[in-house]
């Protein structure tokens, strides 16, 4: 199986706002999908998730959805940096774990 960890660090308490109804819609479109589990955590500024998924193809899938799509093209305009780490695995970490193995993941920081 194929667990995805993801976080996101906004530019500011104002991007909040457009940042939650864009991570609204991904997460209806992420229902369906055959994805195996799901957590998110996050106040403000910096935000975490994590799934996990039976194949790195419905991964794949569930990127190029409509929904997550459109929050990827608009995240230049809100996020700071977004971290990202895809690894092997069975069950998803715990949040300490998850955030320490993100500081591994690929990094993509904006202007």
């Amino acid at each position: 199986m194929i667990i995805s960890l993801t976080s996101i660090k906004l530019k500011g308490p104002f991007s909040f706002f457009l940042f939650s109804l864009r991570a609204m819609r991904v997460g209806q479109q992420l229902q369906t999908t055959p994805c195996k589990a799901f957590r998110k955590r996050g106040i403000w500024t910096t935000h975490y998730t994590m799934t996990l998924w039976n194949s790195e193809q419905e991964m794949a899938d569930f990127v190029r959805s409509p929904a997550h799509r459109e929050a990827m093209k608009g995240s230049a305009s809100l996020a700071m940096e977004i971290r990202l780490h895809t690894y092997e695995g069975t069950w998803l970490p715990d949040w300490p774990e998850a955030i320490g193995l993100l500081e591994q993941g690929k990094v993509l920081r904006y202007g």
